[in-house]
């Protein structure tokens, strides 16, 4: 690459067509006036060292990861993040010298969506994570640091779950259920979904007894990979009903900030990606 050259970013993932990455990076590097090229790149996990490399040999200055590809990140990069060491995933990474920086950004893109743009609260509500993967993880630690009193994790493969937890190290908080289980352990305040069953159009089995009053029911997919949970969230009688769009622009704005040094404006892309994606029962 060439100093007259933007510079190079892309997404990894399996699979990453459909991804908004792209969309949204171009889109803040306008709003910011900087030159950047992003593109996606199909990985599968056993070959992601080498397409890294690739990407690396090429010119690239940083990249997001997306399924299934987050723990595999952590291992590739030199040095981690505080919070990316923590949840051993990383979704963001940057040159450093001759290697990889890794960073995770999901987390408090999820939090940032739900306090700043839908207004909730998180603080204090009793929380149910489906899920255990490279996503579950950041939002895990990401819950606790903001305030979550009780976290209860299920996966279908327990011993991920039981992992999460003990990675986490806080038994006096969080939980492990197993997953045909889950009806006999009371109602939750905040359900937050971060399998990846919608993505193959798999329907999630739950209880209704899982909702408290007024609980908040989060995938972090969006569009049609979301649908099916917020079908029975909205089914059973949940007050809100969100997906991940909003987590998935935070994030990217988090990771966009550091790269560049500059935070863009994540409100009217927002609004008009939510156009674009549907979603939401209150949208």
């Amino acid at each position: 690459m060439t100093a007259s050259e933007p510079a190079q970013y892309a997404v990894f993932g399996q699979p990453v067509a459909h991804s908004l990455s792209p969309r949204i990076h171009n889109a803040f590097a306008r709003q910011l006036g900087i030159a950047l090229e992003y593109r996606p790149i199909e990985s599968s996990a056993e070959g992601f060292a080498a397409a890294l490399k690739k990407f690396a040999d090429l010119g690239g200055a940083g990249a997001n990861v997306t399924l299934p590809l987050k723990q595999v990140a952590a291992k590739a990069c030199a040095s981690l993040s505080d919070r990316a060491r923590r949840a051993d995933s990383v979704n963001t990474l940057s040159r450093s010298g001759d290697g990889w920086h890794g960073d995770s950004t999901d987390g408090v893109g999820l939090i940032r969506d739900i306090t700043s743009r839908h207004r909730l609260f998180v603080r204090g509500r009793r929380t149910l994570l489906l899920g255990a993967g490279g996503a579950a993880r950041a939002v895990a630690f990401a819950l606790l640091d903001a305030g979550v009193p009780e976290l209860t994790i299920a996966n279908r493969t327990p011993e991920r779950a039981d992992a999460l937890a003990d990675a986490i190290g806080q038994p006096k908080r969080v939980h492990t259920r197993y997953w045909d289980d889950l009806g006999n352990w009371g109602a939750f305040d905040l359900l937050i979904n971060a399998t990846s069953a919608g993505h193959g159009g798999a329907a999630l089995s739950l209880p209704s007894s899982l909702l408290a009053p007024r609980a908040v029911c989060y995938d972090l997919s969006y569009g049609k990979a979301a649908f099916g949970f917020l079908a029975w969230a909205r089914s059973v009688g949940a007050e809100h009903a969100l997906d991940g769009l909003g987590m998935l622009i935070e994030q990217a704005a988090e990771a966009f900030e550091l790269w560049h040094g500059q935070r863009p404006d994540t409100d009217a892309l927002y609004a008009e990606l939510r156009a674009y994606v549907p979603g939401n029962a209150e949208d």
